[in-house]
C-alpha cells in the first residue's frame, strides 16, 4: 500500500516538471505544434490549448491498464494524469472563477503575472517549484507585479470546451 501511495505521489511529482516542460520550453521556447496552440491561448485565454490532449491521454491511459493492468508504471501514470486533471481544474478556475482563499489567490496571481506582465517567467500553474529551481519565478518584484493583475476580473464567455481536437481549433483560428 505504502509503494502504491509513493507511486502515485511521484506520479504527481512528475506532473509538475511535465507542466512547467509543456508550458514553459515547448509551448514558449520553441516553434513546436504546441507553442502556436498556445500563443493563440496567450492572445485569447478562453483557449484552452491543452483540450486536444484528452482523448489521446484517455486512449493512452486505458491502453496502459489493457497492457500493464494495475502496475507500479501504470500507478505514476495515473498520478500523473491526476495531476494533469487537477492542473486544468486550477487552470480553468484562475481565468474564469474569482479565487477562494489564499492559494488560490496566489496561483491566480502568479499565472496572471505570466499571461500580463512577464510571458518569459511563472511558468508553473499549480506549483512555483520549477520556476524557483530554473530561475524563471520573479524574485524581487513579484509582490509589486502581483499586485498589478490582482483586480483583474475573471473571464466570462464560452472556453473552447467543446472542441474534441486542438488542431481544428488552431485551424478555425488561421482562417
Amino acid at each position: 500500500m505504502v509503494e502504491t501511495i509513493a507511486a502515485f505521489v511521484l506520479g504527481l511529482f512528475l506532473w509538475t516538471l511535465l507542466e512547467y516542460a509543456i508550458h514553459g520550453w515547448i509551448g514558449h521556447l520553441s516553434a513546436s505544434f504546441a507553442a502556436r496552440l498556445h500563443a493563440i491561448h496567450h492572445r485569447d485565454p478562453h483557449a484552452i490549448f491543452t483540450i486536444g490532449a484528452w482523448l489521446p491521454l484517455t486512449v493512452l491511459y486505458a491502453a496502459g491498464i489493457g497492457l500493464l493492468g494495475l502496475s507500479p508504471a501504470m500507478t505514476v501514470l495515473s498520478g500523473t494524469l491526476c495531476g494533469f486533471v487537477v492542473y486544468e481544474a486550477i487552470h480553468y478556475r484562475i481565468h474564469f472563477i474569482r479565487p477562494r482563499g489564499r492559494i488560490e489567490r496566489w496561483l491566480r496571481e502568479h499565472h496572471l503575472t505570466h499571461h500580463q506582465q512577464m510571458p518569459n517567467r511563472c511558468f508553473g500553474v499549480t506549483s512555483p517549484l520549477w520556476d524557483i529551481i530554473f530561475g524563471t519565478e520573479p524574485t524581487s518584484n513579484r509582490e509589486e507585479l502581483f499586485a498589478l493583475v490582482r483586480k483583474t476580473t475573471p473571464l466570462t464567455g464560452r472556453t473552447n470546451v467543446r472542441l474534441l481536437f486542438a488542431f481544428h481549433y488552431l485551424r478555425s483560428q488561421q482562417e
